[in-house]
Parts: structure tokens; sequence; C-alpha cells
């Protein structure tokens, strides 16, 4: 019977080609130091033969994020106590046992490593050949290494989250020196049910690697692990709703729901969703606890907007302050508490706000949370795909105008720094970005001569200088 997980080599000639196109590129990489100009293209790579788009657009994308090729290894991103923990609790632990039986087991003596990643290019798991797990420690290819674009440059992990589909990267195509003797196939790993990017599934070796069946062989073990993941919360949300009613106080609910308590399924409830609260681009906030999803009204909208960008809780004035514009008073605050309790109340008991000061009792994460620590990582085209629109576009309240005016105005400099037309145009598609001259000059500044999207981008600057001049 065939090994799937370890095919026939590629073809040794295109092969060749390849690397030969890939070394050349990294001859016009010395010439360069570093791209000051973000706008810059990548130095002669039009001018190789064979050097793929995809590799040019992420060797320019790399240079402008200032990662180094020259740097030997991988930063590490969590130490071990906090990659235990983290990985306990994030929404793949549950899914591994498909990775391990489709990827990992047939991988063992095969020289082939599985690498599963987070939604940011940090790796979570490494598993695989034993020789080879000992040799990728190397360039630092270990559970809690960075392997984002931005930080190690053109990789299988880090580009495929970039780029938000599944691509091979072979030997020198990588941007990082020390990594050219390595291939490598990814996948992005999406939540079945909401379709927010949880993380990444990754092959790496010799040129096996990056064989043509080896990118369907992760695909289809991306989409079987989607399946089992929603077959949990399918069978999760049966064991719930088969449970007998009865009382629990706050407190104790609370212990459960963020200790990952064990459902009558046997599952772990907390590993199978991340808990979220989705503020972009929507005037009315969308709760999701444990797999339930509720829609706030505007006030109760703001109040959990501001409350998970302050951890550490916030007490009635200080609160009533970056709610109310003016003089906001603490009475009417404690009145809307009572109704957003109420409300949390029947959604889970758990996320019902701590009180004296206010405060959030479990972990959430808002999508502007997300966008603004993957702004901070270098991680533009991700924080794009996450990013839907202003933060509650038409609340008042200060504390949320401060978010709201942060993470626009980062996101339309990271768009602007990031150097790709494609990038810019995504952007200048959202409604904030509506008149924005400057984002289309940059989009027109680098589409080629002969691209027929100009022709839209000129129209759209015709229509903005007619409307200011009227």
């Amino acid at each position: 019977m065939r090994n799937l997980i370890h095919p026939a080599a590629p073809d040794n000639d295109s092969e060749g080609l390849i690397q030969r196109s890939a070394l050349a590129g990294h001859e016009k990489l010395d010439g360069v130091a570093r791209l000051a100009d973000a706008s810059a293209d990548f130095p002669g790579a039009e001018e190789i033969p064979g050097l793929r788009k995809l590799i040019r657009e992420s060797w320019r994308r790399s240079a402008q994020l200032l990662a180094n090729p020259d740097n030997p290894e991988a930063p590490l991103a969590l130490d071990t106590d906090e990659l235990e923990e983290y990985r306990r609790q994030h929404p793949l632990a549950s899914i591994m046992p498909v990775i391990h039986k489709l990827l990992v087991q047939p991988s063992h003596d095969s020289g082939l490593l599985v690498a599963v990643g987070d939604e940011v290019g940090r790796l979570l798991w490494v598993e695989g050949d034993p020789v080879l797990q000992r040799r990728a420690e190397g360039m630092m290819f270990v559970p809690g290494a960075d392997w984002s674009e931005a930080t190690v440059g053109t990789s299988a992990p880090g580009t495929a989250l970039a780029l938000g589909r599944g691509i091979q990267i072979s030997g020198a195509e990588h941007y990082q020196r020390s990594v050219h003797p390595w291939s490598c196939t990814a996948v992005p790993f999406h939540d079945p049910d909401s379709g927010a990017l949880l993380g990444v599934v990754d092959i790496t070796g010799k040129a096996t690697a990056v064989a043509p069946h080896t990118l369907s062989l992760v695909e289809a073990t991306v989409a079987a692990a989607q399946a089992q993941l929603r077959v949990e919360r399918l069978q999760l949300a049966a064991a719930l709703a088969s449970r007998p009613a009865r009382r629990r106080s706050n407190s104790s609910a609370a212990r459960e729901g963020s200790a990952g308590g064990t459902g009558a399924s046997g599952a772990k409830e907390g590993s199978l969703y991340r808990n979220s609260l989705q503020l972009l681009g929507r005037d009315q906030a969308l709760l999701s606890i444990e797999g339930k999803t509720v829609a706030l009204s505007a006030r109760h909208s703001e109040i959990l907007a501001l409350l998970s960008t302050h951890p550490d809780g916030l007490n009635a004035e200080e609160l009533s302050v970056l709610l109310y514009p003016g003089d906001g008073s603490t009475m009417t605050l404690r009145a809307e508490m009572v109704r957003l309790r109420k409300i949390l109340q029947q959604l889970n008991p758990a996320a019902v706000p701590e009180s004296r000061p206010y405060k959030l009792s479990m972990d959430l994460v808002p999508d502007s949370g997300q966008v603004l620590s993957c702004l901070q990582r270098g991680a533009h085209r991700i924080a794009l795909e996450i990013y839907r629109g202003a933060v509650l576009p038409k609340s008042e309240a200060p504390g949320v105008i401060d978010l709201r005016d942060r993470v626009s105005s980062l996101m339309r400099e990271a768009v602007l720094t990031d150097g790709s037309a494609e990038t810019l145009l995504k952007y200048a598609a959202l409604p904030e970005a509506r008149d924005d001259v400057g984002v289309r000059l940059a989009a027109l500044k680098l589409l080629p001569a002969r691209s027929p999207k100009r022709a839209a981008v000129v129209a759209d600057l015709e229509r903005l200088e007619a409307e200011l001049s009227a």
C-alpha cells in the first residue's frame, strides 16, 4: 500500500530550477540591507526567471517587516509554563487526535515533521520523525517558537497565515537562510462554525514535504479535523441540553467554565470554543460564549467593549467616564449593569461580570483585540482578514471612540506600509475608506500598467475629485 504521507519526490529538473531561481533572488537580497521605503518593489525580483510571484511578494513583505534573513533561528515566544497553559485552553487541542492519526503517526521514521500553530504563527505542537525533530531544534522549529512571516520571513506556516490559503515553500524559497535545507507545506485552520482563523497545520522535511500530493493530504486532514470539531461541539451541546436543571451560584459556574469543566460527554467544554466579542463593523456586538451567541444592545455592547479592554477592571466612576459623553451618572450605569447581568446569566452564568470593580469573570477575546495583536506582530494581512470595519461605528461613548480611532488608524497605517496592491484594494472596499484618496493613490502606484483593476481605482479617484470640487 502506498504511504500517502511519504509520496514520491518532486521532479528533479523543476525542483532544480526553483532552487536556482530562489538562490539568485537571495543574491539580490545581499545587495540591499533593507527596504527603507515600504512602497518599494523587491530589488531586481522581476528580472529573476522562475522566481514564483508568491515568493517574490512574501520576500517583499518580509523585508519591509525587517525580518532578518541571516538570523540562524526563530525566537521563542512562549516559555514552557505559558505554552502548556495556552495549549490546554486552545480550541485546536481538541482536534489533535485527528492530526495524530492522519499525519503524525504515518510521519514517524519517514523524514517528516508535523507542526500545528496558532493564528499568529506560534508553534504549539511539533511532532513526527525523532531524528528530524532533533535537527529542527537547530533552527528553533520547536513548540513555543514564533514562525510568523513578520519574524522569520517566508515560511509555509507564516506565509499560509498571511495569505489565508494552503501553500508550499521549497528550500531556498525560505527567506531565512538557515531554513534552506528544509521544505514545507502548510494549510490554515478555520473555525468550522464562525470561519475565524484558529491556526495552521504544517508538514516540514526534505523534498518530499512539498511533493504534489502533500498539499492535498494536509488540506484533507484539516477538513477532517474541522468536521471532528463540529461533531464534538454538537455532542457537547446535546449533553448540556440533557443535564437536569439545577441552580448554581455565579462563582461555581465561573470556576467550572474557566477550568474547562468536563461535561456529560467527557469533553472539556472550554477547549472547543474561543469566547469572543465581535465589535468590528457592527453597531450591536455579538457575544459568543461556549458556542452560544447573543446580539447585545448598543449600550451593553459598549460596556463589554470597555471591560474587555480593561482586564483589571474599572470602578463605577471610571466606567461612567468612558461610557457616557459629558457627566455620566453612576446610578444610570448601575441600572444598565443589572440589565446586562440578567442577559448574561441566561447566556452563561460564568459570563456575569464581577463588581467593585466591574470586571469580566472569564476570558473574552474581542475581535478588535485580535486585530491589534496581529498588527503588533506584523501580521497585517491576518489583521485585515479579521477587520470588518470600525469598532461600533455609531457609538459616542468616549472610551469606545478612543478604541475605534486607535484600531482604525493603526489598521490604515499598516495597510499603507504593507506594499501590496491587493491589500490596499481590499482595505479601500471598507466603508471607512470610501473617501480615502491616499489609499487609492498608493494602490494605483503599485498596480501594473496593464492591470484591469486600475480603471476602477482611477474612476474612484475621479469621483472623489468631483465631490471635493462640487
